[in-house]
């Protein structure tokens, strides 16, 4: 039997940076990562691996380059057990694995469709699965009609990604494109340009999807009738829960449940990523969240206080931070939609800027860069905050995420001291963030 201080049950970006924030504030600690894969996939990499990356190895993470250099062990093995009060995981292969403290980084699976013809050949999802993508490039190769259900991040940057490779590309959408993250104009925007590369897109509702052994088509409920070669559903993913349900510890349809340290309901499990339950900045309310990021920031907390609390976490509530990459526009948003905050009953003022992201806009590879700020109406605090343009757009968001957890006002937004050089960055006479906070003001205080 081994022993560790400390275990960590996956060895995606949670699991990485939860090992290496053990071992840099706990020296002395051993530390094991038990993973189910000898490889490890870069999960916002995956849609890249069908068009611009050459193969899947491509997108594979170094795990190697993490790892040894910090002096932490790892098993290659699926946890099929885990017993808090022995303290141990068990294998498949048979190891048990005694802790000290213990963390689940799970992770996440798609979400499997109740449509009938789902069974056929020719039909797929996107999972973090390095043997499943692979056989799914080679079927993408192949095929010339590629439908995919779908209208989140994944569906789209994979859509845009195949469409590269000369595939007729449908987009089965129920909703507005990217709804859960963005205000109409943004959807149109990146539909817009969609549709100008050749990717068809289709809004209704799946009847089943036709074909004998093999898929042939997509029949929609108002009788719209689609030729495909390879169906993909790309309609969401669920947290990987099933270990903690079985060790007894508290869990929400939304994911394992975890303090602001990231500690479940047992004192040493500790939880972080996809797999776990979030929390809105605004409101409070449970939901899920998969994105890399947020379960880094939530790895390095967990990290940092496994043993004795070092890092004060301010405020236990998660701000959604998106970005992506499409037909070359680049889309990114923080917070609260528009729509989502009226929705919840706050009064609010938007501000909007607009202007080229380098000076003078003659310079080649201009981009323009559209922002819309969402204001509270009370004291101006900024609620939300979403940005289309070039590539520096996937920066800028961070700043006015880092504006939304500090929770800064439209009047300090306005007074922010910025950086420009006429290669890098907008004007600093017309700065898209300034200008719709300006916008902003000029409506508070009427």
């Amino acid at each position: 039997m081994m022993k560790y201080d400390v275990v960590v049950v996956g060895a995606s970006a949670g699991g990485i940076t939860t090992a290496l924030a053990a071992r840099r504030f706990y020296p002395d600690k051993s530390v094991l990562v038990i993973k189910k894969e000898d490889v490890g996939i870069i999960s916002c990499g995956i849609p890249y691996v069908f068009g611009t990356l050459k193969s899947i190895d491509e997108d594979l993470i170094p795990l190697d380059m993490f790892f040894k250099p910090a002096g932490i062990d790892v098993l290659v093995d699926e946890v099929t057990h885990i017993d808090p009060k022995a303290k141990l995981v068990r294998t498949r292969g048979g190891e048990e694995v005694r802790w000290e403290k213990l963390v689940i980084a799970t992770g996440s699976r798609p979400v499997l469709p109740e449509v009938p013809g789902f069974d056929l050949d020719g039909v797929y999802t996107i999972p973090k699965d390095y043997e499943y993508l692979k056989e799914l490039k080679e079927r993408v190769k192949e095929a010339e009609n590629v439908v995919i259900i779908g209208g989140g991040f994944i569906a789209l940057e994979v859509g845009d990604e195949i469409r590269k490779l000369g595939k007729n590309v449908t987009l089965v959408v129920r909703s507005r494109l990217l709804r859960n993250s963005f205000d109409p104009e943004f959807s149109e925007m990146v539909e817009n340009r969609l549709r100008e590369v050749g990717v068809d897109i289709v809004y209704g509702h799946i009847e089943r999807l036709t074909g004998e052994r093999r898929v042939e088509g997509v029949r929609l409920v108002d009788g719209t009738e689609l030729p495909a070669d390879l169906v993909i559903f790309s309609i969401g993913y669920r947290p990987n829960v099933e270990l903690a349900v079985k060790a007894g510890l508290k869990v929400t349809r939304y994911g394992i449940w975890t303090d602001e340290y990231m500690r479940t309901s047992h004192p040493d499990i500790f939880a972080v990523g996809d797999c776990v339950e979030h929390r809105d900045f605004f409101t409070g309310k449970p939901y899920t969240l998969m994105l890399a990021s947020t379960a880094t920031f939530e790895a390095r907390i967990a990290g940092a206080n496994l043993f004795r609390l070092q890092i004060v976490r301010e405020n236990r509530r998660t701000i959604g931070v998106y970005a992506t990459h499409v037909a070359g526009l680049t889309l990114a948003a923080a917070g609260l939609t528009e729509e989502a905050a009226r929705k919840e009953g706050f009064e609010v003022i938007v501000g909007y800027g607009k202007a080229p992201d380098k000076h003078p806009a003659v310079f080649p590879g201009t981009s323009m860069i559209t922002a819309k700020l969402i204001f509270s109406r009370d004291r101006g605090a900024i609620l939300g905050a979403q940005m289309a343009g070039g590539e520096s757009v996937g920066e800028m968001i961070n700043v006015l995420a880092l504006a939304i957890q500090k929770r800064l006002t439209a009047s300090e937004l306005y007074t922010l001291q910025i950086a420009t050089h006429p290669l890098l960055t907008a004007s600093p006479v017309a700065y898209p963030i300034l200008q719709a906070a300006e916008n902003a003001l000029a409506k508070l205080r009427t």
